[in-house]
């Protein structure tokens, strides 16, 4: 098998029957075989009734179907996981992400073998500015505190050399940030320009809490820098302190009255602010740990599905 399609789905009943016309499609005459690997991330709707449909297709699928919802990282790393090909796409099953790219990467990575990965990023993203704005911030700074270095832009739209995959599948930490796991593991990359589609069909799944979560996964994942804030920070508060309980000596040296009123009160509010943000840090940090201990796996898979496809090649 040359290529394995990785396609997250949660709640895509509408696009899946799309996707799968549109690879059908695009691939016609690709001239090597592939399969399409699809991971049920615990739809809620009709997702897993529209995959078994294409079980009789005549392109190689393979269902992997979890028992609930675990999020689309570990929908990524189960998709990784059930394929077989020796170069690996993960694509988006709305369409945004064009099949007919994810081919002119196999084809770039076919004429260049310098290059492990093949990259796509949005140069031009059609996202609200505010969004964009949050997203550049949090770029520029996970890129200023940590020795990964993250691509701007960059999507989990890429395709891969087995031997990438292999590395990637090695790490198996529970709280995943793919796009660091991506860099972090090295191996040569190519990054191309690509302009997200529009949806086919419903809405994203990503609201600005989803992303604001999972940009604290990747800046929890990839630097301890918040650690070493908390110490500054308790210092300068420690600092701050004394300054000011000497300040309070020589003005009551020199006469002045001393009042405990409201000064005494913002000082205890601003240490057991900065404590309290202190705590909050080690607390991520010993809440990861603590998880990462239970060694509970990544996904769990209620069922496994292929078709008899499988050693036919439908090139």
């Amino acid at each position: 098998m040359k290529l394995s399609l990785v396609v997250p789905c949660f709640n895509e009943e509408e696009n899946i029957p799309l996707f799968y016309s549109r690879v059908k499609s695009d691939f016609k005459n690709a001239g090597f075989d592939y399969e399409i690997v699809f991971v049920n991330d615990g739809s809620r709707d009709g997702t897993l009734r529209e995959l078994k449909k294409l079980l009789a297709g005549e392109i190689p699928v393979k269902i992997v179907s979890f028992s609930r919802n675990f999020g689309k990282e570990s929908a990524m790393y189960a998709g990784l996981e059930n394929s077989s090909g020796d170069y690996v796409t993960i694509i988006d099953a709305d369409l945004q992400q064009s099949p007919a790219l994810a081919l002119e990467m196999v084809r770039t990575l076919d004429s260049k073998p310098e290059y492990d990965c093949i990259a796509a990023y949005q140069e031009n993203r059609g996202e609200n500015k505010a969004l964009v704005f949050f997203k550049d911030g949090f770029y520029k700074l996970i890129n200023k505190f940590t020795d990964t270095e993250f691509r701007q832009g960059a999507s989990d739209f890429r395709t891969f050399r087995r031997p990438m995959v292999e590395a990637v599948l090695s790490m198996g930490e529970y709280f995943r940030f793919s796009k660091g796991l991506f860099s972090w593991v090295g191996f040569n990359t190519k990054f191309i320009p690509y302009t997200a589609a529009e949806r086919a069909k419903g809405e994203s799944k990503w609201s600005f809490f989803k992303l604001f979560r999972y940009a604290l996964e990747g800046f929890f994942g990839y630097t301890t820098a918040p650690l070493r804030i908390a110490g500054i920070a308790g210092g300068l508060s420690l600092l701050g302190f004394l300054v000011y309980l000497i300040f309070t000596i020589v003005r009551c040296a020199r006469g002045a009255e001393y009042t405990s009123g409201n000064s005494a009160v913002m000082l205890i509010l601003a240490i057991g602010g900065v404590n309290l943000i202190c705590l909050w840090l080690i607390g991520e940090y010993l809440a990861r740990t603590y998880i990462q201990g239970k060694g509970r796996p990544i996904y769990i898979a209620k069922e496994i599905i292929k078709n008899d496809r499988y050693g036919e090649n439908n090139g």
